[in-house]
C-alpha cells in the first residue's frame, strides 16, 4: 500500500482536488482509498436508523455490513495508523489532513498567508497553488526559499497525478 497525503489549510481546495484525481488515478489501474482528518467533528448516522438507535441505546461502537458496502463506527478517535491498517489491500490512500505525518505529501497553498505551512510539514513532494498565487511577485521566491519541490497550480491535474504515481 502506497500513501499520499494533501494538506493545506481550510478551504484550501483538498477535497476538490481529491475528488478530481481519483478518476485519473482509477484509469490507471489503481484500488484507491481515501482518508479525510476533520478537527470539527462530524456524524454519518441519521436518526431513525438501526445503527443510530445502537449508538443512542449506548453502544461504543457499531458496524453494518451489506454485499456492497461495510461502515463502522467508533465513539473515539482512531488514529492514522488504525485508519491505514483498514485499507492495507489497497493500492493507494490518499489522505486528506493530518498534516504533521511523516507520508508523502503534496501542500496546497490558497494564497501568501498560508506560507508557514511549508515550515511545518515534512516529506513535501510538490507544492499546489492557485493560479494567480503565481502572479504575486514574491510568492513563488518565497516557495522556492522554503521547500526545493516542483509547484504546480490546482488546474495542472494531470501533472499532479504523474508526481502522485511516482511516489507509488
Amino acid at each position: 500500500m502506497n500513501v499520499v497525503q494533501l494538506c493545506g489549510y481550510k478551504n484550501s481546495g483538498k477535497t476538490t482536488l481529491i475528488a478530481a484525481l481519483l478518476p485519473l488515478l482509477k484509469k490507471r489501474g489503481l484500488r484507491l482509498a481515501v482518508i479525510k482528518h476533520d478537527s470539527h467533528g462530524f456524524d454519518i448516522d441519521h436518526e431513525g436508523t438501526d445503527t443510530f438507535r445502537f449508538r443512542e441505546a449506548g453502544a461504543e461502537g457499531v458496524a453494518i455490513a451489506s454485499p456492497g458496502r461495510t461502515a463502522i463506527m467508533k465513539e473515539s478517535e482512531a488514529n492514522l495508523g488504525e485508519l491505514l491498517a483498514c485499507y492495507d489491500d489497497f493500492d493507494l490512500v490518499l489522505i486528506e489532513g493530518y498534516k504533521r505525518e511523516r507520508y508523502p505529501k503534496l501542500v496546497l497553498l490558497r494564497s501568501a498567508d498560508d506560507l508557514t505551512l511549508l515550515d511545518e510539514a515534512v516529506a513535501v513532494q510538490a507544492v499546489i497553488v492557485r493560479p494567480d498565487m503565481l502572479k504575486e511577485p514574491s510568492a513563488l521566491p518565497e516557495i522556492r526559499q522554503r521547500q526545493t519541490v516542483p509547484v504546480l497550480t490546482w488546474d495542472d491535474v494531470s501533472q499532479i497525478a504523474a508526481i502522485i504515481m511516482n511516489l507509488c
